[in-house]
């Protein structure tokens, strides 16, 4: 192995003295977006291009040295982090935002990595089409982060996770080359899905550069609506009545706490909740290729259904776009809420949707039995089985104590949900924060499975080392807190 100085020439060649970042530059690349890890690295290095990729990591590859992939570094479970021992390369794709093509009559568009992925949804919306991937960090995320992770969000009901938007990608492996897969086909049937193999690996697997995306036509009207409810069960048996009301046209199905939205106008007062104060609300979208009063009238229908049989107590409809933004912007503003009030302990958890209900009785009233007191701030995706699992400390309760009892209460939380049958991650990802939760709850033959892809594709386990497998690097980043 060379020295660091040699590296960092050979780097600099590459890319440009500009793009090889180093000390205080390369420091905010170094901590994640939720200030609970901080790393350290040789370099963060900004590449212009697919090629120039390909070629930083051959050097690194030449010289031994590990790398950390990194998009917008929005992430939630530290994948983007490089660990403490300072041997990383991080290689940040934020340079690479071209939209190479929008391809209408095949309702593709191909982009690079590091697009905002709130700059996609703008240039699909400019060729009246959608790219329905939507999150609460799209004005800063990427692409080439959302593929890493499998990024879910607000429309997976009707559209799926980012998996099942993208067609094609293009990749660099671990030495260097750049694999070609941005193919725009539905059916493709040619061996093993490389596509499925990268997507969701977390850069441990190679680099993901670009992608072809599916679009969809626009909808022509968008209606929106939060409903009051008693309890969960109810928003189940709601969510139910929805898809037989709506059937694809119901884009959108959130479930949320009544404490939730508590803390989000006691943060924020600006915001308003426009119905009295409930156990459990319901954010709905649905989408309508008709018209606009053809898509009122459906929610119209349904949701009176709803009121008659006493399922929902109580109904706002958005009269307007404006209007249903700021819905949308309550259920948004829930995780600043939470970061404005303090540290808090995060769970983004799966389950089968027949279970919810009684997955989050059961749970409340073993964490209650944990610490007394603590609150519950759940809100998520019902629609797709996902939840956002988060526990705020009791207010007699010091933020310290609390968050010495996280490893206590993410047994009870990742215990509850293995009883359900689901999974510690549905959207966030393993990173560095769940990769050993992820050998209690893993069988020893899925572990041994994904071991040996990791060694086939990376046999000198180069890409981003301590992510995801136990044993993939040499130190673990610090604990800053949560």
């Amino acid at each position: 192995m060379t020295s660091s100085t040699s590296l960092l020439q050979a780097l600099t060649d590459r890319i440009g003295a500009d793009h090889v970042l180093t000390g205080d530059a390369a420091a905010p690349y170094l901590t994640d977006w939720r200030q609970r890890y901080t790393g350290a690295a040789q370099a963060v290095v900004r590449p212009g291009s697919t090629q120039e990729v390909a070629a930083v990591m051959a050097c690194c590859a030449q010289h031994g040295v590990p790398v950390v992939p990194q998009g917008g570094n929005t992430g939630l479970a530290g994948a983007a982090t490089p660990d403490a021992s300072g041997k990383a390369v991080v290689i940040s794709l934020q340079r690479l935002q071209q939209i190479r093509a929008i391809d209408t009559d095949n309702d593709t568009m191909t982009v690079e990595a590091g697009c905002i992925l709130q700059n996609v949804q703008q240039a699909a919306r400019n060729a009246d089409r959608l790219f329905p991937l939507s999150l609460a960090s799209e004005g800063s995320c990427t692409v080439g982060g959302n593929l890493a992770t499998n990024a879910g969000g607000t429309q997976v009901l009707r559209y799926g996770n980012t998996r099942e938007l993208a067609l094609g990608l293009e990749v660099v492996t671990p030495d260097g080359e750049i694999w070609d897969g941005l193919r725009g086909l539905r059916k493709d049937n040619t061996g093993y899905d490389l596509r499925d193999l990268y997507i969701g690996s977390e850069g441990t697997l190679g680099i993901i550069t670009a992608a072809t995306l599916r679009l969809y036509p626009l909808p022509v009207a968008v209606c929106t609506a939060l409903v009051a409810l008693r309890s969960m069960d109810d928003a189940v048996a709601l969510l139910a009545r929805s898809r037989a009301g709506f059937g694809a046209s119901l884009t959108g199905f959130e479930v949320m706490s009544g404490v939730s939205l508590e803390l989000v106008v006691r943060m924020f007062p600006q915001q308003s909740l426009p119905l009295p104060t409930s156990p459990w609300f319901a954010l709905l979208e649905v989408s309508d290729s008709e018209s606009e009063a053809h898509g009122r009238e459906r929610f119209e229908t349904v949701l009176e259904g709803a009121l008659e049989a006493d399922l929902v107590q109580d109904v706002v409809i958005a009269a307007n776009i404006a209007q249903g933004r700021a819905l949308w912007h309550l259920r948004e503003s829930i995780s600043l809420a939470q970061s404005a009030e303090g540290k808090n302990i995060k769970h983004d958890i799966s389950v089968p949707i027949s279970k919810i209900a009684q997955y989050v009785r059961t749970t409340d009233a073993l964490l209650q039995d944990l610490i007394p007191g603590a609150r519950n701030i759940t809100f998520g995706h019902l629609g797709d089985g996902n939840l956002h699992y988060n526990l705020t400390r009791p207010e007699t309760m010091t933020e310290p104590d609390f968050l010495a009892r996280q490893y206590d209460v993410y047994r009870v939380v990742h215990d509850s949900v293995h009883a359900h049958q689901g999974s510690i991650s549905a959207e966030h990802g393993i990173g560095q924060l769940k990769r050993d939760e992820l050998l209690r709850y893993k069988s020893p033959l899925e572990m041994a499975l994904m071991r040996r892809i990791k060694d086939a594709l990376d046999p000198k386990g180069l890409m981003n080392p301590g992510k995801v497998l136990v044993g993939t690097g040499d130190g673990d980043s610090a604990v800053t807190g949560d």
